[in-house]
């Protein structure tokens, strides 16, 4: 039977578009403001939990493995295991799960003692709060992302899609925000003993607000009414590798290049300005807030022209775009406040065109049988491997005195991900949802 070109899935239209926006992006407001709460904390609790003084081995060792490791290796795993479930359960139910799980991770952190107090405990305990959050993420992702693209009306699945990135800059400027209020309103003596552990409750409060929002939210996805009911198999863990393996490919060749350019362009690059040029570190901080600002304001007006214009243009824009320009725009850094902001604006059109729209195209790849474990999985997997290294290797090559490396790095991966939008990548904003 055909579906009706205004219904989002075979469930029907959702009583209400803006609860389904909001229900998919409250959980990754939170869970990107408790990501990057502990990343801006982290010079206050650290020597708290990961004492340089201590005789043991295992402190220094455990403090690397969940500063540098857990996190983003968990993720992985969380697509796959959230994505299963909400492939199986429906993508409501994963969602309830993986905002329950943001706020039992964000509490935890708020809540773990000092080594001082319980010794080797702390640091295990931080450990297992980052393993929950890591899981919680990929989870997020898998569900929330097939969630919301299912929830759109015909031709407006890039716009909804593009609410991904707008959420999760939002949680980012939040967390940037408390935390810069804590640190000057605070002296360091409190700020390092209770002011610290603030934030991580109010990301746990922030989950409750979540939950309840999403308590609200309607199904997506028809098949898992149908498995609920005993009318259709339950999808085993790996189907979407077993009957779309190519799918599962092209989302790794799809992300290599984006999410490379996102954890530099987002992250990074203030850093990467002070340790090549000696950018004075306040104004790069400052900088890498607006241009935050103005790449969310950029998503949904990037989501609506993909829908004009269809996904293929917009990826080879950016494939191309980061494949020529990150060797002479990084190469353009000075230490005057103008080639920083530039090069980060210009940067963010370009990356743009791959986040207001990676929710969609990866969506777009997989029925809804396996949907949220096809596209979470592969995603996630190369989020883990590219994107979360690549901070650690742009560093590692200025201590090699080869910092000039780095852009050309980035190209080569924009290499290999446009070859794939213009020769595996087949355009799918027409199509309906398999």
């Amino acid at each position: 039977m055909a579906t009706s070109p205004l219904a989002p899935s075979p469930l029907g239209i959702p009583k209400s578009r803006v609860r389904q926006l909001m229900a998919a992006s409250i959980g990754n407001v939170v869970e990107w403001y408790d990501w990057y709460a502990y990343t801006f904390l982290a010079v206050y609790f650290s020597e708290q939990v990961f004492p340089k003084g201590s005789a043991n081995s295992l402190v220094p060792l455990l403090s690397s493995f969940a500063v540098f490791a857990v996190g983003f290796f968990m993720r992985p795993l969380g697509g796959l295991l959230v994505g299963a479930f909400a492939d199986r359960y429906g993508r409501k139910n994963a969602m309830t799960f993986t905002i329950v799980l943001m706020g039992a991770g964000s509490l935890l952190v708020g809540l773990t003692p000092t080594y001082a107090t319980v010794g080797l405990l702390a640091p295990i305990i931080l450990t297992l709060a980052r393993l929950i959050q890591g899981l919680s993420v990929g989870g997020e992702f898998a569900a929330a992302t097939t969630f919301l693209v299912e929830s759109a009306p015909h031709g407006r699945r890039g716009l909804f899609s593009s609410f991904q990135y707008v959420s999760t800059t939002i949680g980012q400027l939040i967390a940037s925000g408390l935390a810069a209020l804590l640190a000057t309103s605070l002296v360091e003596a409190d700020m390092n003993s209770w002011g610290w552990r603030v934030p991580f409750f109010v990301g746990a409060v922030l989950s409750l607000v979540g939950l309840w929002i999403r308590k609200g939210a309607d199904e997506t996805s028809a098949v898992a009414e149908e498995i609920r009911r005993g009318e259709a198999e339950r999808p085993k863990l790996f189907d979407f590798l077993k009957h779309h393996p190519r799918s599962a490919a092209t989302i790794v060749g799809i992300t290599i290049a984006g999410t490379v350019a996102y954890y530099t362009w987002t992250s990074f690059l203030p850093t990467y300005a002070q340790i090549t040029v000696g950018f004075d570190k306040a104004d790069s901080l400052q900088i890498g807030t607006i241009s935050l600002v103005f790449f969310m304001i950029l998503q949904p007006l990037l989501g609506m022209l993909s829908d004009r214009v269809g996904r293929r243009p917009m990826l080879i824009t950016f494939g191309l775009g980061f494949l020529i320009l990150p060797v002479p725009l990084l190469g353009l850094l000075t230490d005057s406040y103008g080639s920083l902001l530039v090069v980060q604006l210009v940067g963010m059109v370009f990356l743009g065109c791959f986040t207001s729209i990676s929710a969609a195209v990866n969506s777009e790849l997989f029925p809804t049988r396996v949907r949220a474990a096809g596209a979470g999985f592969p995603y996630s997997l190369t989020v883990a491997l590219f994107g979360g290294t690549a901070p650690l290797i742009g560093t590692a090559l200025q201590e090699a005195k080869n910092p000039g490396l780095f852009p050309w790095y980035m190209s080569a991966l924009a290499l290999i991900s446009t070859l794939v939008y213009l020769f595996v990548l087949k355009e799918t904003k027409d199509q309906p949802l398999r």
